[in-house]
């Protein structure tokens, strides 16, 4: 027997829902409302997209291809050295200035940035180890245990694709049928709480419980 008519359940998307885990600013600000955000939910295309490309590019060698790290950045850096060798005693003859040595390397700003989000999580996880947040706490270590012994069971390239694929896809996914997502969610929560309370007052309830015995005070 169905819990929700369709009448309660077409009023209750009208209206809208609770909002999943309880959010209250949007999406892309509850992501970091930055260039990460707006990588995740695809609102800079062409940067989403070459990374969803790296990434699979990166997968396959490891996975299908079977490289090692060590051999793909042999190979990757004798490319490159290849391409400037090439590059450099060509560009006299074409009338095209040569490669420079500061066109390769990383801009002091991108090192920065890297830095310090590195720096953040180290402050936030060292937080979170001296015990401020218990619940935070206990669903980290019950987090990281459960991703143990995935470890065991699955291949960590496929494991770290799938991650990345998911973090891809999904903020984007659930943004676009964000409505539809938030409506199912609550009315699942509810079912499961109703479900509950049956539970509880058809089995738990009449569970026979000896008598509480009395503390005698000398």
């Amino acid at each position: 027997m169905p819990i929700y008519s369709s009448s309660d359940s077409d009023n209750s998307l009208h209206k809208g829902s609770t909002r999943l885990f309880g959010r209250q600013r949007p999406l892309h600000e509850t992501l970091g409302g930055g260039k990460v955000a707006d990588v995740l939910l695809w609102k800079d295309k062409a940067v989403s997209g070459w990374m969803l490309i790296g990434a699979t590019l990166i997968w396959f060698l490891f996975e299908v291809a079977e490289y090692h790290f060590i051999t793909l950045m042999c190979h990757v850096i004798l490319v490159l050295m290849f391409i400037i060798f090439i590059w450099s005693n060509i560009a006299p003859l074409v009338q095209r200035d040569p490669p420079r040595a500061h066109e390769f390397l990383l801009s002091e700003s991108s090192c920065k940035y890297a830095f310090s989000k590195v720096n953040s999580i180290l402050v936030k996880l060292y937080d979170l180890s001296c015990g401020r947040d218990w619940k935070l706490f206990f669903a980290v270590i019950g987090f990281l245990w459960v991703l143990s012994i995935v470890g065991n069971y699955v291949n960590s390239h496929n494991l770290l694709y799938f991650v990345f694929i998911c973090l891809e896809t999904l903020p984007a996914l659930y943004e676009r049928y964000e409505r539809e997502v938030d409506y199912m969610a609550e009315r699942g929560s509810q079912d499961v709480k109703k479900l509950y309370n049956k539970f509880d007052s058809r089995v738990l309830a009449k569970i026979p419980r000896g008598p509480v015995k009395e503390k005698r005070h000398k």
